[in-house]
């Protein structure tokens, strides 16, 4: 029994002694078959499909100026996909290596702001180029016919007139000698490919590192300040008094660390008489001023409203309910966690420092863990 090669590029079993399978055996040979050029095979194989071609067009004379100006034309639009293309890598990957290190701020009109329209330029600039580039290959430098044909069930005949027909066709669009475009094809291809998989940031660069969902800029030493900047002393404040502090961080504008946001709490004398502290958290608060985290551990919405009457803490979004005499315990709501108490003391200067991170992470219950 005899092995067929049905590679493309192959004879597809023609040059095998045999009958066809499922081919016009009668009218031609292996034998016959075999003598034939691809080309031929391809006529052939057409003719036996049943197509009749109505009109060709052999494309651009080759080395011709018209297609010398088509190469360019597609060379320069793969060299652009894959110039923005690496771009993107670059800007993506350099963010905080040696391109400034960007984050969401409200009112950021630098590097920041730019970071993200950047990327979606300049991947659809790579996408838009690579559609660009293969129009003008398609429509100015391959051959172009127009034909009819008869749908037929597939045989042995032609799978064999069928490679001869695939691998005519890649010598057709005469890439082999287009060096400008295949080059260019393949530039463009590896920065297409690490565009797409720069998303994936993840696997390069660990956006988890330092536990950012389990920690905030709060610390030792760190000062408590108003959104304008200015810290505070035990006394700025009335009893049964509201404040919302930020962390005073060297360098960097406090007021955008969302997961920092504090309630710093004045209570009355008589609220500071019914006070119950968590256990462990009883030395958190200085005085009669206690800190919890703004950020409900419900869904995070921010629980700002206070009522100093009843001692509750309200979040306006799910009405949440929590009393600050009982450690911010949660009294009404879907809330089933505590706001997390920031433990804090004043400085040698008198105004008012954290002494520690939160214990616990802020947030919605599901980040409810132990930080180690």
């Amino acid at each position: 029994m005899s092995t067929r090669d049905t590679r493309p590029g192959s004879a597809g079993g023609a040059d095998v002694p045999g009958p066809l399978h499922g081919g016009p055996d009668d009218e031609y040979t292996p034998e016959q078959l075999a003598t034939l050029s691809r080309e031929d095979l391809d006529r052939l194989g057409a003719r036996y499909d049943g197509v009749e071609i109505l009109h060709v067009d052999p494309g651009p004379e080759p080395g011709s100026p018209v297609e010398k100006r088509a190469v360019r034309q597609v060379g320069w639009s793969f060299t652009i996909a894959g110039l923005a293309s690496l771009a993107f890598v670059v800007i993506y990957v350099g963010s905080g290596w040696f391109l400034p290190d960007w984050h969401w701020e409200i009112d950021d009109h630098g590097w920041s702001a730019l970071f993200t329209p950047l990327l979606g330029a300049l991947m659809g600039l790579a996408l838009i180029m690579v559609g660009v580039g293969l129009v003008l290959y398609t429509k100015n430098l391959l051959p172009h016919e127009t034909a009819v044909q008869d749908k037929h069930d597939a045989s042995y005949f032609d799978r064999v007139t069928a490679a001869a027909t695939l691998v005519g066709g890649l010598e057709k669009s005469g890439l082999k000698r287009r060096k400008l475009i295949t080059r260019s094809l393949a530039f463009m291809g590896g920065g297409l490919g690490l565009m797409l998989i720069m998303p994936l940031g993840g696997l390069i660069k660990n956006p988890n590192k330092g536990n950012p969902l389990g920690t905030t800029p709060w610390g030792e030493g760190v000062r408590l300040v108003r959104d304008d900047g200015t810290p505070i002393r035990p006394g700025d404040q009335q009893p049964g008094s509201l404040e919302t502090v930020f962390p005073a961080v060297p360098g960097g504008n406090s007021v955008h660390h969302a997961d920092a946001a504090t309630m710093l709490i004045r209570l009355r004398p008589e609220q500071l008489e019914a006070d119950r502290p968590r256990p462990g958290q009883e030395d958190f608060g200085y005085g009669d001023y206690v800190a919890y985290s703004k950020i409900c551990t419900h869904a995070g919405c921010p629980v700002s409203l206070y009522e100093q009457e009843t001692s509750r803490i309200l979040c306006p979004c799910h009405q949440s309910q929590f009393d600050v005499t009982q450690g911010a315990k949660p009294v009404f709501g879907p809330a089933t966690r505590a706001l997390p108490q920031l433990p804090i003391t004043v400085d040698d200067e008198g105004f008012f420092v954290a002494r520690s991170d939160y214990i616990e992470a802020v947030g919605p219950t599901y980040w409810n863990r132990e930080r180690i």
